[in-house]
């Protein structure tokens, strides 16, 4: 299968979450990946867990397939002619360094687009390259705490939830992502080497966008919603007699067709609830009338009915459950693909398709060096030269 980056070469100087996803991302489109990561430990992830897989990281091999691995000491001079020779090579140029070090190694965008005047040059801080917290680290739940996430998350009158996932860095890689196949578009067209910048808290702000445009509108302040939303109701998670049923009846036509399949259609007629403002002002008053005929219920009865009546309904399931869903297989989503140290290799793949396929696994995730030497070679470097830099201690 052609896909739409084939021929492009990215050098990844990331590690952790938001750039590794990114890079991912550009990998299942095809781009070649080489993935610089540290003499000794590698990614920092290469160490987040348990759970492991085998020996390696469940974040890991979740974020770096479709990527060769080049362990490089950057600290010594080999190691930084290596890189800005791959980078000299490369399309595009992905890095997540603190603020201040890519300047150091003399790679900020002047410095290598000095190598290169055609690069699409990409940074993943964490503030942004402006304002009084420019210079501070930043990582997810940081982020989601700092930009009013965690605000909105969860259940009033509870401690503070993080979403249960890295929402904010997976968003900045897919943020990164489609500002890289943006800037190679510009490039191409233009010749000329484009820097792309995209920042965690920016992100985070993203998120929270409608609650701002709520915050402007009206002054209040948005409060957290457990499982439902401010501005629709009903439109949350309903107890049944085993467990849960989420209900999404957005509009007056479902609500309508929620009452008649639940039993009791005199709810739609009731003035408080008449329309979907009325519905959020009798917001307390709605919850416990739905719940009282969903209790009554179990979760798969409440389902059926509300799905024969074209109202949407999901079950709460947990990641066991999910992984074993008919939709999930049908979706094509779970990919495998032989492996040489794990039993039954699946991942979950690129949520895109082009011409109704989706990109497959075409590498596991890489050891730590596994591809030191081949990148080496291809860069020009003889295979004398590889055994004199790995003995050296530059590459591993």
């Amino acid at each position: 299968m052609a896909l739409p980056l084939d021929g492009i070469v990215v050098a990844d100087l990331t590690q952790n979450v938001a750039g590794p996803f990114c890079t991912q991302t550009l990998a299942d489109m095809g781009a070649d990946v080489v993935k610089i990561e540290r003499t000794g430990r590698g990614d920092d992830a290469r160490a987040w867990g348990p759970p492991f897989w085998g020996r390696e990281s469940a974040v890991f091999i979740a974020l770096n397939r479709n990527k060769k691995s080049l362990a490089l000491d950057l600290k010594r001079e080999g190691g930084i002619e290596i890189l800005k020779r791959l980078i000299g090579r490369a399309d595009v140029f992905v890095q997540s360094l603190r603020a201040g070090v890519v300047d150091e190694l003399g790679l900020d965008f002047a410095g290598a687009t000095r190598l290169n005047p055609r690069l699409v040059y990409c940074s993943i801080t964490a503030f942004g390259t402006d304002g009084p917290l420019a210079a501070l680290p930043g990582y997810d739940p940081l982020m989601q705490a700092y930009a009013g996430l965690m605000s909105v998350n969860g259940h009033p009158g509870q401690e503070p939830a993080r979403v249960g996932t890295s929402i904010v860095d997976m968003g900045t890689g897919m943020w990164a992502a489609l500002g890289v196949v943006a800037a190679l578009r510009e490039r191409d067209r233009t010749g000329r080497a484009v820097e792309v910048t995209t920042a965690l808290f920016e992100t985070a702000l993203t998120w929270v966008s409608y609650h701002a445009a709520g915050f402007f509108g009206d002054g209040e302040v948005p409060q957290p919603q457990g499982s439902g939303t401010a501005m629709i109701a009903p439109y949350q998670a309903f107890p049944t007699a085993d467990g849960y049923a989420m209900i999404a009846a957005g509009s007056d036509t479902l609500f309508r067709r929620m009452t008649d399949a639940l039993g009791d259609p005199a709810l739609a007629a009731d003035p408080r609830f008449a329309d979907n403002p009325a519905r959020v002002r009798h917001r307390a008053e709605l919850v416990a009338l739905i719940s009282a005929l969903t209790q009554r219920l179990k979760t798969a009865d409440v389902l059926e009915r509300l799905r024969a009546a074209g109202v949407p309904a999901a079950p709460i399931l947990g990641i066991d459950r999910v992984l074993e869903e008919p939709q999930t297989a049908a979706s094509g989503m779970l990919l495998t693909a032989p492996h040489p140290r794990l039993a039954n290799y699946r991942t979950v793949g690129l949520p895109i398709r082009w011409d109704r396929r989706r990109p497959g696994v075409r590498r596991v995730p890489p050891l730590l060096g596994e591809h030191s030497a081949d990148v080496l070679t291809w860069l020009g470097y003889t295979l004398d030269d590889v055994r004199n830099l790995q003995t050296q201690g530059v590459v591993h």
